[in-house]
């Protein structure tokens, strides 16, 4: 009998398994996804209609849930919602649909009902991906249509509310619940029809015990790993927050008194705690400040929601400035009294961050290029806070972005994020014209003389949108503040020379420590280049000991003349000091590069910078601003050193670690062909083999796939055969050196052409 039952165990396990990988196949070739909506539809066979509408087939895999343990249960309640996103057309009509439907809704119910098997987490978390299920397979007036919706639809908001109130245990799972509530609430608009959805008494209470739970998980305990807490866990925090604001949205005027109603008080505390002559409790203001920074985060994914739905009616927009209004209010009160002192504060930066979070979507709703300037919500916001449009609101965004950059210098997460807000006002069209208008902008460029590093470097970062980014990956972003008028190009000149000085100064301290990257992106650099050009290269760039990589990348980002930016006058040396000073840099770091070995992590140690050398001389050569005839004619060895330089760091490496690192590959042909376009006595006059060498490596770049690559070896090529035609083939008879080496070259290698050309004929045919 023991065996029996055994055998019977086993069959059964073996049976749900087989049925599981069956439901899981991909019948259409399309990688499903299936936690994914853009894949949500099972494309079974037709063959298979009569056994998916055949009523025993669902109740089998609701028996098996209910009579087998963990984990065999959570692969019944996966093979139900394969069933549950059944392409609709595999039902004959729809009858047949909505029983299937109904019955799927019955199986459920039972299941919140009794409770049976929800305390396995992995049971949980299935069954509540089944319950999403049904807004992504079936319209709202298709579930209205099922006898038992109404009892259904309480059963699954009160499943949600308690989820709601077990969310650490059930945060992953209640990402689906939230799901299917805001599908439901979105339909509402096409609903057709008499019979009552019955969300206008499920949904308030949902967004209550959203709102309420979040504001009460701040006093839980979280475990060690401070990644689980969603507020340090931006992934975490947005499937939190994706779905709910629509919640919130469909009956807006009650869920705004519930976050009001909760956000007052506590607000009004934290207000009295900063001016306290009495002693603050820290743990206190810890958990006030993370209650605080909830509430404002679901704030800012209310007005993110704004922008991608039809709520942008008079009555929403004034509740939306009475929501605002407090987290304007919370932005005044956080850089005050006790508060002032609590930067280091992990709890103090969260709340800064979810104000900047805030900041970031109220800008996409009501400030600049997508704003509505005539909105109501500048009239209530008057009447409350006397910000009246969005010029003095955007001057108040701004004084918080100063007072961050100011007061968190050792803080990574708010700096970037700070920053980032940052970028963003000022790459919109109208809000980067907006900027220089601005008191806070004025008064930081005015006071630009602020001696502490990280403060200087963010009146930097603020002015001319230079952003400093993580220091180990040396990344980099540019942004434009860009005005044409003389008083505001003359104050971008006056500040770029102090604080260009200034960071070099520290690079040839500690280079090491201070890892900065630039980029210049001003339509204006012409006009800007006598000032900036003497103070940063003339008299700065002789003092560094050590040449970084975010400085080669400045340095590429200079001399880039992208829509012609760099045109100087006819009797101006500019283009030939930028040269001289490009000269000084690449030699420089070419120098140092080759006179120390490198062991570890070669690529970044020394194949990075030389591909950023690489492009450097590429686009100093090929930018039409320098007469390179000048060096030469007055033996000025700036050129020559660049190219010698340039040069021994290509030879340094092999030809298989230039194909294999892109970036390397992409920059080294480039230079080939400026070389061979424009400086091809350079190449001709080098010794055989090494001659040799740089024609082998054209060669196998055109064997390459890269057409992009194999062009520019063609191009290479044709400038070589060009010059070999029309001063060796007929050329006069007092040739040129480089014509009497090019001639040289062919004598010991006959067979050059012929090698190269063939790969030509074969890469243009193919």
């Amino acid at each position: 009998m023991l065996h029996h039952h055994a055998v019977s165990g086993v069959l059964k396990e073996l049976t749900l398994s087989l049925a599981l990988k069956c439901l899981s196949f991909d019948f259409i070739g399309s990688s499903v996804d299936e936690s994914s909506e853009e894949f949500g539809t099972l494309q079974i066979p037709s063959s298979w209609k009569p056994v998916v509408q055949d009523p025993s087939t669902l109740q089998i895999f609701f028996d098996y849930y209910r009579i087998m343990g963990p984990p065999l249960s959570k692969e019944a309640l996966e093979c139900l919602v394969r069933l549950a996103s059944v392409r609709r057309s595999l039902f004959t009509d729809d009858p047949a649909r909505f029983q299937f439907l109904g019955h799927l809704m019955n199986g459920t119910k039972e299941i919140i009902q009794t409770g049976e098997g929800l305390a396995d987490h992995d049971n949980y978390h299935e069954f509540c991906r089944l319950l999403g299920r049904f807004k992504v397979n079936y319209q709202l007036s298709e579930l209205l249509s099922v006898e038992s919706y109404g009892e259904w639809i309480h059963l699954v908001a009160e499943f949600t509310t308690k989820s709601l109130q077990s969310w650490q245990w059930a945060s992953s799972s209640v990402y689906y619940l939230l799901g299917l509530w805001s599908r439901l609430v979105t339909s509402v608009p096409y609903l057709k029809g008499e019979t009552p959805s019955l969300l206008d008494e499920t949904v308030p209470k949902i967004t209550e015990g959203f709102i309420t739970s979040r504001f009460n998980s701040n006093q839980a305990d979280f475990p060690d790993d401070l990644s689980e807490d969603p507020l340090d866990n931006a992934e975490l925090l947005q499937d939190h927050l994706e779905f709910f604001p629509y919640l919130c949205r469909y009956q807006y005027e009650t869920s705004s008194l519930c976050i009001m109603k909760i956000m007052d008080p506590i607000l009004q505390v934290y207000t009295e705690r900063a001016s306290s002559p009495m002693p603050v409790d820290a743990n206190e203001l810890a958990v006030i400040e993370g209650q605080i920074s909830w509430i404002v985060h679901i704030i800012a994914a209310i007005l993110k929601v704004r922008q991608i739905t039809s709520c942008r009616t008079e009555s929403q927009e004034l509740i939306d400035a009475e929501l605002a209004a407090r987290v304007l209010q919370l932005s005044n009160v956080t850089d005050i009294g006790v508060h002032s002192q609590r930067y280091g504060e992990i709890s103090k930066q969260r709340l800064d961050r979810a104000i900047l979070t805030f900041f970031q979507n109220f800008r996409k709703s009501y400030v600049g290029d997508h704003a509505m300037h005539s909105s109501k919500l500048y009239l209530r916001l008057s009447e409350l806070l006397g910000l009246h449009d969005h010029l003095v609101l955007l001057n108040f965004i701004v004084g918080k972005i100063a007072m961050n950059l100011k007061h968190y210098p050792q803080c990574e997460d708010v700096i970037e994020h700070t920053l980032s807000l940052f970028l963003e006002l000022a790459s919109g069209y109208m809000t980067g014209k907006l900027l220089l208008k601005l008191d806070s902008i004025k008064f930081i460029i005015v006071n630009h003389t602020v001696t502490p590093y990280s403060y200087f470097a963010s009146v930097f970062v603020l002015y001319f949108g230079l952003v400093q980014r993580r220091e180990k990956k040396g990344r980099t972003q540019s942004c434009l503040l860009d005005d044409p008028g003389p008083a505001c190009t003359t104050l971008r000149c006056r500040v770029c020379v102090v604080v260009i000085n200034e960071i070099l100064a520290l690079l040839s301290c500690s280079p090491d420590n201070v890892m900065i990257g630039l980029i210049w992106n001003c339509s204006d650099a012409a006009f800007t280049f006598d000032a900036i050009a003497m103070s940063f290269y003339c008299s700065s760039l002789h003092g560094l000991r050590c040449v970084t990589t975010p400085l080669l990348k400045f340095m590429a980002e200079f001399v880039l003349n992208k829509a012609q930016r760099l045109s100087f006058d006819s009797s101006s040396p500019n283009g030939i000091l930028l040269f001289r000073e490009v000269s000084k840099l690449v030699v420089a770091y070419g120098s140092s590069i080759l006179s120390r070995p490198i062991n570890t992590d070669i690529y970044n140690n020394k194949y990075k910078g030389i591909w950023i050398s690489l492009i450097i001389l590429s686009r100093a050569l090929s930018g039409n601003y320098v007469n390179f005839g000048v060096f030469e004619l007055y033996g000025d060895r700036a050129l020559a050193d660049a190219l010698d330089v340039s040069l021994k760091m290509i030879l340094s490496i092999p030809l298989a670690d230039i194909f294999a690192y892109r970036k390397l590959t992409k920059a080294y042909f480039a230079f080939m062909e400026v070389l061979f376009s424009n400086h091809i006595s350079f190449i001709l006059n080098l010794d055989t083999n090494t001659f040799l060498n740089i024609i082998g490596s054209l060669e196998a770049g055109l064997k390459g796939l890269d057409t992009g690559i194999s062009s520019q070896c063609a191009s290479a090529v044709d400038n070589l055969a060009t010059f070999y035609f029309n001063h060796v083939t007929i050329g006069e008879v007092s040739a040129s050196p480089a014509s009497m080496n090019f001639t040289r070259h062919i004598a010991e290698c006959p067979n050059l052409f012929t090698e190269v050309h063939c790969v030509i004929y074969i890469y243009i045919y193919i």
